[in-house]
């Protein structure tokens, strides 16, 4: 998607905002990790926070709205500070975070405080006011017949457990930022997700398992849930890779193999 600065909006979008702010001193555009027309750390009177947008009438707008509202319900995540419509354009922003991103590596404390926010977040009921397909229909090409009740869970799911979407802060805690892709998943999902992470980090498999076992839900789910899990996260991140080979996709495939291989036999 082709980025904006914030000397690109025009500038009664820029005024809506700055009701809220105060005079906005500079801005900042984020380089990474945010798949949005607009996204910048903006400098105001009001203190420092993270602004994200698009224009009104592009197709992903309500991805957007949606960020919001569920990132209202998340624990961990920035707050919703407000939302505007002007000139066109939907702006969202958020508390900024000041923190890094985290070291998942085998021995580091990151790695403890990603099972505490991990815990945390699985603890919580997806709001029912919210419409969104739950994470198995989005799979639904990859699954088995029959999905198995475990993998139906109406719980909150980030489902994008990338270091990009964490930072630690100076207190040690692990937040959870970028809940566009959020939806209703079992308890257990996000904490399934993040093994791959840590295995992606140096972990093996047996290691990333025992971290995850740290977190009640993962470590109560059925293991032929958690072994189907693996092997259509697999598959789908096989068809990603596939439909749109971007440089990254190999690495997170060949993860999903080595893990869904050490859940059981896959196919070749």
């Amino acid at each position: 998607m082709d980025r904006i600065s914030w000397h690109d909006l025009p500038p009664a979008a820029r005024r809506a905002v700055e009701s809220h702010t105060g005079q906005v001193e500079r801005a900042e555009t984020a380089s990474h990790g945010v798949m949005s027309r607009l996204a910048c750390t903006v400098h105001a009177r009001a203190g420092r926070l993270f602004v994200k947008g698009t224009l009104l009438d592009d197709p992903s707008a309500w991805v957007y709205r949606h960020e919001a509202q569920v990132t209202r319900h998340a624990p961990l995540a920035p707050r919703v500070l407000w939302e505007v419509e002007a000139a066109g354009w939907l702006l969202v922003g958020y508390e900024y975070v000041d923190g890094r991103h985290p070291d998942l590596s085998p021995g580091s404390p990151d790695v403890s405080s990603l099972v505490r926010t991990l815990a945390a977040v699985s603890e919580v009921p997806w709001p029912e006011a919210l419409r969104k397909r739950p994470l198995h229909t989005r799979w639904v090409e990859f699954l088995p017949d029959g999905v198995p009740a475990g993998l139906q869970g109406r719980f909150l799911g980030h489902t994008d457990m990338s270091p990009l979407n964490m930072l630690v802060t100076v207190d040690g805690r692990l937040r959870l930022l970028d809940w566009a892709l959020a939806c209703p998943a079992p308890a257990w999902a996000d904490t399934a997700f993040a093994v791959l992470r840590l295995i992606s980090a140096g972990h093996t498999p047996e290691q990333a398992e025992t971290v995850a076992r740290q977190v009640p839900a993962y470590r109560h789910a059925d293991p032929s849930d958690v072994g189907t899990f693996a092997r259509t996260v697999l598959a789908a991140w096989q068809s990603m890779e596939r439909a749109d080979p971007l440089p990254h996709r190999a690495a997170l495939t060949a993860v999903a193999r080595v893990w869904a291989s050490h859940r059981g036999p896959v196919k070749a």
